[in-house]
């Protein structure tokens, strides 16, 4: 028996098209400016659930894959691998919509040591939020900064580091009142900072330790979200 297309099953269909093309606009545009992550949004993350694709198919355009984590709940945009020298030599270089900054060395370290600090997090089980204070953080720092008598002036400095983690949104400032301030690290600096990378995490420090006593100057470099 053939089936038929009604008009009121047109309609709805019509209208399920409508209503996701309604939804794309504002996840494309979210994702292109920022991460999302489902706990700031549950409506925006469910419509990314059901898109997934039409995302994936759309940012292929630009050159761009989207990175999608269920399970710890964030998503964002990231540009595809530079083709390798061969290749580049008869292919035209796309220029880079998902810009790459350069990392001073403290906001580098500071990074090393947060994703090592959530993996041994991690390890130990438990909650499934990892929240440090300023001090916490100092004192990860502080052994792989120069000497300084002043602790008032070395919390300040890694502040300074902790804002420019804050604006580069793998850490988020946490409302406490008239409590010491704390901050939260987003578990999103997995996927920037991958296990490859904490593996060869002794020879970055004493790369960077290097660095310290003037004999070497170097810059990570890490995608803008």
């Amino acid at each position: 028996m053939d089936t038929q297309t009604t008009p009121a099953t047109h309609n709805a269909t019509n209208q399920t098209t409508s209503n996701q093309d309604h939804s794309l606009s504002p996840l494309l545009i979210n994702l292109l400016k920022t991460v999302l992550y489902r706990e700031d949004d549950e409506q925006l993350w469910g419509a990314l659930l059901k898109l997934q694709a039409r995302v994936r198919d759309y940012v292929a355009a630009l050159n761009l894959d989207l990175v999608l984590d269920e399970a710890e709940g964030y998503a964002f945009l990231k540009s595809r691998p530079e083709p390798e020298e061969q290749e580049a030599k008869t292919k035209t270089r796309l220029p880079r919509l998902v810009a790459r900054r350069p990392l001073s060395f403290p906001v580098s370290l500071l990074l090393a040591l947060l994703r090592k600090r959530l993996a041994e997090f991690d390890a130990n089980g438990g909650d499934t939020r990892l929240v440090l204070g300023k001090e916490d953080i100092a004192g990860l720092m502080r052994v792989f900064l120069p000497d300084s008598s002043n602790e008032a002036r070395l919390v300040d400095q890694v502040e300074t580091h902790i804002n420019k983690v804050i604006d580069l949104g793998f850490i988020s400032k946490l409302k406490t009142g008239n409590n010491p301030q704390t901050y939260e690290v987003r578990r999103i600096l997995k996927a920037f900072v991958d296990a490859q990378w904490l593996a060869d995490f002794d020879v970055r420090l004493a790369s960077y330790q290097a660095q310290l006593a003037g004999e070497e100057d170097t810059s990570d470099k890490i995608d803008d979200e």
